[in-house]
């Protein structure tokens, strides 16, 4: 038998979440005041009569009160409140959401509290399972089963010793009052169901690496550590300032023209993937769709990086380029971003193709820079880098951000596609669709695969734009003939 002792503990010990939680935990405090907090009464689940139990639109109500918000957002606090395991459902105790219904919660009690910051460790969940699994005489949940199962191999070394421990427990909650009995069962399944849910859901109680510092001890600073604070100190003090006002009118501007394409501060058309597991947005949304929705041409109009960045809006200005004739700055741009992230052993012969292609006198695609970049553009061919045509390309999407890019924004290939842009209608979706979306959810395509679809269409498309051999074509019609 191979004993195992220790697993690795990749929870973050000093949590920088710890302030947030105490203020949600200020905010229970307030929930549960006997004078200006929730009404709790007595509601009976199934046979037995349970005490200090709410419902769910009355958690709704007091926070919209509270908050002077809105029923959607004072409904999304109390999905995090679920979440964080302050409160409880009694019903469907899978599903971490706060419903504006009649559904019934009670409050969680302190010492299962996040901020009281006790590790879940895995023997702890052990003895829950195999207390559980006496209790329901071996009828677990599919995924406590696999959890059980898990851990049953996992400590196998202690295994009498976890289920001596959950037959005391199971014996010992026997002689509690059966109300009380119920309450507690609750409270340690919802403790377990926020801290080890189930596979393939998120946790609002994940984290990252473990921090090896702890960030609420004050740091020793040495002579040489504080020389190099206040040379920094003294750099920054010497930079140019921008006035508030104008970084905060900037700011303003910023929010009022993407708020609308903002899927924390507005839904998504048709519906949010993450929360109906229905992947119509994201067939919408593909990166190179026939047609795209409305939401999606009106961001072209933000700023020519928003353009080049979709890889459709790109190939709709490619469009009107050709049509003025004046496509070769684009070709450069997107040339000079293959050549930064590209391999690097095709570095050289990218840099070089470039050259040819449009900065070399008398080059066929040959691009209008100013003397300065191009004496520092050709200078670094010599030794290239990702990096040396980063002159160039600046250069050349200025000039198309000053000119080219407002001509296409009145021209009619762009007036064009946004007649023919998708408008989605909302998706409405009842509970038990939800639940059989989850159920029938599909897997998506993997990003590689993704890649390669996009390297066949550049390739394809190369080859399409290739110059045409008049000579060979006509050998082989001889040939036929």
């Amino acid at each position: 038998m191979t004993i195992r002792t220790a697993r690795p503990d990749v929870t973050q010990h000093f949590r920088p979440r710890i302030q947030c939680l105490k203020k949600l935990e200020a905010i229970v405090v307030e929930m549960q005041d006997p004078k200006n907090g929730i009404k709790g009464s007595e509601q009976k689940l199934n046979v037995t009569t349970i005490p200090h139990v709410i419902a769910g639109n009355d958690i709704i109500a007091w926070i919209v009160n509270k908050m002077k918000t809105t029923a959607e957002e004072a409904q999304c606090f109390g999905t995090m409140l679920v979440a964080y395991g302050y409160i409880y459902p009694l019903q469907n105790h899978k599903k971490l959401v706060m419903c504006n219904d009649a559904s019934l919660y009670r409050f969680q009690t302190p010492y299962f509290w996040p901020t009281q910051k006790w590790f879940a460790e895995d023997t702890d969940y052990a003895i829950y399972l195999a207390k559980r699994n006496i209790r329901k005489k071996g009828m677990l949940e599919p995924y406590e089963q696999a959890h059980y199962n898990h851990l049953h191999e996992w400590l196998n070394h202690k295994w009498d010793f976890i289920v001596m421990q959950a037959s005391e427990q199971y014996m010992a909650g026997k002689e509690r009052k059966k109300p009380d009995r119920v309450v507690f069962d609750c409270q340690e399944r919802a403790y377990w169901i926020v801290n080890r849910p189930p596979r393939c859901t998120h946790s609002a109680m994940d984290c990252g690496p473990e921090r090896l510092i702890d960030p609420n001890t004050e740091e020793n600073i040495l002579c040489p550590s504080f020389l190099f604070q206040n040379i920094f100190y003294q750099q920054a003090i010497m930079r140019s300032k921008v006035k508030s006002s104008v970084s905060l009118g900037a700011l303003v501007k910023y929010i009022t023209t993407y708020k609308n394409h903002d899927p924390f501060l507005a839904p998504c058309l048709p519906s949010n993937p993450w929360q109906t597991d229905n992947d119509s947005y994201w067939n919408l949304n593909t990166r190179r769709v026939e047609v795209p929705t409305k939401m999606r041409v009106e961001r072209w109009s933000f700023s020519l990086f928003e353009l080049l960045t979709d890889l459709r809006g790109r190939d709709d200005f490619k469009i009107f380029l050709k049509k003025e004739f004046s496509g070769e700055n684009l070709a450069f741009w997107e040339a000079a971003e293959e050549l930064k992230l590209g391999s690097a052993s095709s570095m050289s012969t990218k840099a070089e193709t470039i050259f040819k292609t449009f900065l070399a006198p008398g080059a066929p695609r040959w691009i209008n820079i100013d003397g300065r970049t191009m004496g520092l553009t050709v200078k670094g061919l010599d030794h290239p880098h990702r990096y040396v045509l980063e002159a160039a390309q600046t250069h050349v999407f200025l000039l198309m951000k000053k000119d080219t890019f407002f001509r296409y924004l009145k021209s009619p290939v762009y007036k064009d596609i946004q007649k023919k842009a998708l408008n989605p209608e909302s998706h409405n979706f009842s509970p038990a669709q939800l639940e059989n979306n989850a159920r029938n959810r599909s897997p998506g395509i993997h990003p590689i695969i993704l890649w390669q679809q996009e390297e066949e269409e550049k390739a394809k498309a190369a080859a399409a734009s290739a110059p045409i051999d008049v000579k060979a074509m006509m050998s082989k019609i001889d040939r036929k003939k």
